[in-house]
């Protein structure tokens, strides 16, 4: 998976199209991220002796192959491609060959 944690994103389809946010998490195993702001679900938490009734609203994972890679010099997805440098392997951008890492 190229997009990681704290990667800034931006949303190919659904009912968050177009909006852009920062990875917290990201889950290989699964193809999915958890992106700020994006696909707020809402959920009840039950009255306990110690906690009050309340609505929480929270970010739901979303697929990865609906995210692309927000370049902020560009200002557009881009694509994420890999070159090596001096023996480390480094996360590039294809629009502008800038690395991220």
């Amino acid at each position: 998976m190229r997009i990681k944690k704290n990667d800034t994103v931006i949303v190919l389809t659904g009912k968050d199209k177009g909006k852009t946010g920062k990875v917290l998490k990201a889950m290989p195993k699964e193809g999915r991220v958890i992106v700020e702001g994006i696909n707020v679900q809402t959920k009840h938490q039950k009255q306990t002796q110690k906690i009050a009734a309340e609505i929480k609203h929270q970010e739901g994972p979303i697929n990865v192959s609906n995210v692309m890679f927000y370049d902020t010099k560009a200002k557009a997805p881009t694509r994420i491609g890999y070159k090596t440098d001096s023996g480390k392997k480094v996360r590039v951008a294809k629009k502008t060959g800038t690395e991220i890492d």
